[in-house]
């Protein structure tokens, strides 16, 4: 069963869910003058007292301002009234403790706007653990993140340099800042249909080829890790771009466990950029949609950040994601070996998936740039030598032994070790791959070898309009058979990992239809609305 989101203003995704089953998978009033570059959103600075007391006290203030929530007489949002009217069955699925600490923006528990008290302290001892200047906590995810990175640093019609295999939400920056994509084309290694980072060079061609037209670049982005753990050189793309003033964007969605063991690759900030994107929820430990955005240097106006993130985050944010924030730093603070066992665990079952016949795992040298790093805790294995594509083969994993991926490829599966992984998971994780290896192993080998026929839909594409004059523009629906040479007018998605295969303003090319066309031989049905 395939779910779309189609029409102008919304991304089509093509997902596959595994056959027979359902899919497992108070306010601030801000004074404007009447100049244009004057007005900011300006956020009070705690004395060196207050820092001070705040970073040695080591506690996590927002989880201790819910904790001390009292029972009032409350006359205020939302309506189930700390519990008192909620949802039975909601209830029994979550517990009321969620409904007691799901609080408005009350005075006690600060303004994630115009933070002066627990949320200030929260966000304070956030930089502090994570080596940025500054935090901002985020309850829109990491994609609000992205699009306020974007739209603090570019002005409509700057370019905005990105890597072409950027998460969708890049893609929605560009829409609403109206910058200019300038896109890099990655390493795409067809064996697992899986895309790299992006290097150097690449960005000084780049930033050279729009210097030499005139053109104004407002930022670089780099996505540092990929969902697959790639991992670019970010420093020695920020020794191509602070030079030229040019301030640089990582999109660091999976790697927000960098910085917590001394094996993991360095992270962003580390390595020099000017904002860095994280999704805490990932394989940290705090909640769905709740994420942090670290700055660097001075290249950013944190203003405008600020500015940005009012616009794009919700102005009723929830404090059981904010607390869970404030809550994860705290229990990574408090437990500096974390990250030991998940890492050791890793490894092991690293070496033993690389000795099963037919199983591949994904690797540096699977790659010809010079990747400086990849996420040990991020596994993906190929059985394609047993003659299965990733579909196939997660099929089995799901089916036969309840193992759930957090990715599935035309050529791969990834599995994402993280906190919370047991020895008991990943011992039954490689035992389901020796039982592949034993069914088809021998059973495919008189079999020929499936071509891998379908080119990497990045190689080649052809842009006819910027994605925010396609967002705009008026659209018709055609059968996929027919768009070749159409200009497409929306996202099209596969989610995970939300790499687009065709962006707004695109025109189909015949690598990209061929591709698209693979994908619906997988079982997903696919629209396409092309421009009118």
């Amino acid at each position: 069963m395939v779910h779309f989101l189609t029409g102008s203003s919304s991304p089509a995704f093509f997902s596959r869910c595994p056959p027979h089953r359902e899919s497992h998978r108070r306010h601030t009033a801000v004074q404007c003058g009447t100049s244009l570059s004057t007005p900011r959103i300006s956020e009070p600075e705690a004395s060196p007292a207050e820092s001070s007391a705040v970073i040695q006290g080591g506690t996590a203030p927002l989880v201790q301002a819910l904790l001390a929530s009292q029972d009032v007489a409350c006359f205020h949002f939302p309506g189930h009234n700390r519990g008192k009217a909620a949802p039975s069955s909601l209830s029994k699925l979550i517990g009321s403790g969620a409904f007691l600490h799901d609080l408005p923006e009350l005075p006690e528990l600060d303004d994630l706007f115009s933070p002066k008290g627990v949320i200030l302290d929260a966000q304070k001892q956030a930089a502090q653990l994570f080596g940025s200047s500054k935090t901002w906590f985020l309850v829109n995810g990491t994609t609000c993140g992205i699009q306020a990175s974007v739209m603090a640093t570019c002005s409509p019609g700057d370019y905005l340099i990105v890597p072409r295999n950027c998460h969708i939400s890049v893609i929605s920056a560009l829409v609403l800042s109206g910058a200019v994509p300038k896109y890099i084309i990655p390493e795409y290694n067809p064996a697992w249909d899986i895309a790299g980072g992006i290097t150097p060079l690449q960005v000084d061609e780049a930033v050279k080829e729009l210097e030499e037209d005139g053109k104004r670049v407002g930022a670089v982005l780099v996505t540092s890790p990929t969902y697959h753990g790639l991992c670019s050189n970010v420093q020695g793309i920020v020794s191509v771009c602070h030079p030229r003033g040019i301030p640089v964007i990582v999109d660091e969605a999976h790697g927000a466990h960098f910085k917590f063991h001394e094996s993991l690759p360095s992270t962003a900030i580390e390595q020099g950029a000017d904002l860095a994107v994280q999704s805490t929820h990932k394989v940290l430990c705090s909640l769905t949609q709740s994420s942090m955005l670290h700055t660097a240097g001075d290249l950013v106006n944190v203003d405008q950040v600020s500015k940005c993130l009012q616009v794009l985050q919700s102005s009723s944010p929830s404090y059981l994601l904010l607390s869970s924030l404030d809550a994860a730093r705290y229990h990574l603070s408090k437990n500096t070996n974390i990250f030991d066992e998940p890492l050791d665990i890793a490894s092991e079952t690293k070496d033993q998936l690389m000795v099963i016949p037919g199983i591949s795992v994904l690797d540096l040298p699977c790659f010809a740039s010079d990747f400086p790093a990849i996420d040990p805790l991020r596994i993906t294995f190929s059985a394609s030598d047993l003659q299965l594509s990733g579909y196939e083969a997660y099929d089995i994993l799901y089916e036969g032994h309840q193992i759930v991926s957090e990715l599935v490829g035309t050529r791969s599966v990834t599995f994402a070790v993280n906190l919370g992984t047991r020895v008991q998971d990943v011992e039954k994780l490689v035992q389901s791959a020796k039982h592949l290896s034993e069914k088809y192993f021998f059973a495919n080998s008189s079999k020929p070898m499936k071509e891998n026929c379908v080119c990497g839909p990045l190689d080649k594409i052809s842009v006819h309009l910027t994605p925010r004059e396609a967002f705009f523009a008026k659209k018709r629906r055609v059968r996929i058979e027919d768009s070749l040479g159409e200009i497409c007018g929306e996202l099209i998605c596969p989610y995970p990992p939300g790499i687009p295969v065709l962006i707004p303003g695109e025109v189909v090319t015949h690598d990209s239809l061929s591709y698209l066309m693979n994908v619906r031989h997988h079982g997903i049905t696919i629209k396409l609305l092309m421009l009118s």
